[in-house]
């Protein structure tokens, strides 16, 4: 088996069905990882021990989702070096994700998290593939292919409406 790259890591189970996005983005474009709890509030010694030796192990980009106050992916990021991506995560006990967003958002200087939508595991993966993939040809390569099978995807569809008329006058340009 290779060595994961990537570690996602989330503060609850309940996160799993949005974190597991970015899990099937990077097995889709072919970047090794590793999937597990850490939670920042309830386990901060294994919070801890997973930011201070993630590098040490090979990984290279780490994932971190949470809800609520969302606490997890800063406080990763102050333990290493590596780039940390948060995913905001709408939880039962969230005002409507925001609280989620401007806590992994507004991190002091210094502590940089890069951060994307709310729920926006897949955008995370895709992020984690492309930091990969600076660095790694057949990732890049990977990301390209993807990159280029949406493009397609418009395209086409595109080209099917482009058939159409609406209310008689032509589609398209």
């Amino acid at each position: 088996m290779t060595k994961p790259l990537v570690g996602i890591i989330m503060g609850s189970k309940s996160d799993l069905p949005i974190m597991s996005e970015a899990a099937d983005m990077l097995e889709e474009l072919g970047v090794p990882f590793e999937i597990t709890i850490v939670s920042a509030h309830r386990t901060p010694e294994r919070m801890f021990e997973y930011g201070t030796q993630a590098k040490e192990r090979g990984l290279k980009v780490i994932i971190a989702g949470a809800g609520g106050a969302a606490h997890l992916p800063g406080m990763v990021a102050s333990l290493t070096p590596l780039p940390v991506i948060g995913v905001p995560v709408k939880s039962s006990n969230s005002i409507d994700g925001w609280d989620s967003i401007l806590s992994i958002l507004q991190m002091p200087g210094g502590i940089p998290v890069a951060t994307v939508a709310l729920d926006g595991a897949k955008n995370a993966g895709i992020l984690a593939a492309k930091m990969i993939g600076s660095f790694d040809e057949v990732i890049s390569s990977n990301v390209q292919n993807y990159m280029d099978s949406l493009k397609k995807k418009v395209l086409d569809t595109a080209k099917e409406l482009e058939k159409h008329s609406y209310k008689g006058k032509p589609i398209g340009f």
